[in-house]
C-alpha cells in the first residue's frame, strides 16, 4: 500500500530532467565520436577519401554513442537505487 501523503507517486522511472540529462549526453558523445573518426580517417588517408571518412564518422559516433548509453544506463539506475535510499532512511527517520 502507498501512503498518500507522499507526494512523488511510485515509480522505477528517473526524473524526466535526468532522462533528458542523459539524452543529450548520448548525443554529444555520438557527436564526439563521429568527430573522432573523421579526424582519424583524415590523417590517415590521401586523395580520395569520402567514403573512408564517412565510414569512420559513423564507426567513431556509433561506438561512442553506444558507449556512452551504456554510462548513461548505469548512471541513472544508479540515481534510482539512490533516490530508494533516501526514501526509506526518511520513512525509518534516520537522518
Amino acid at each position: 500500500m502507498s501512503d498518500r501523503s507522499d507526494p512523488r507517486p511510485l515509480s522505477a522511472l528517473p526524473s524526466p530532467a535526468a532522462r533528458a540529462a542523459a539524452f543529450v549526453a548520448i548525443l554529444l558523445g555520438g557527436l564526439a565520436g563521429a568527430l573522432i573518426g573523421y579526424s582519424l580517417v583524415r590523417v590517415q588517408c590521401s586523395g580520395q577519401c569520402a567514403v573512408g571518412r564517412g565510414l569512420g564518422v559513423f564507426v567513431g559516433a556509433a561506438v561512442a554513442g553506444i558507449g556512452m548509453s551504456v554510462v548513461a544506463v548505469l548512471v541513472l539506475r544508479a540515481l534510482g537505487e539512490w533516490r530508494d535510499l533516501e526514501d526509506r532512511r526518511s520513512k525509518s527517520g534516520q537522518s
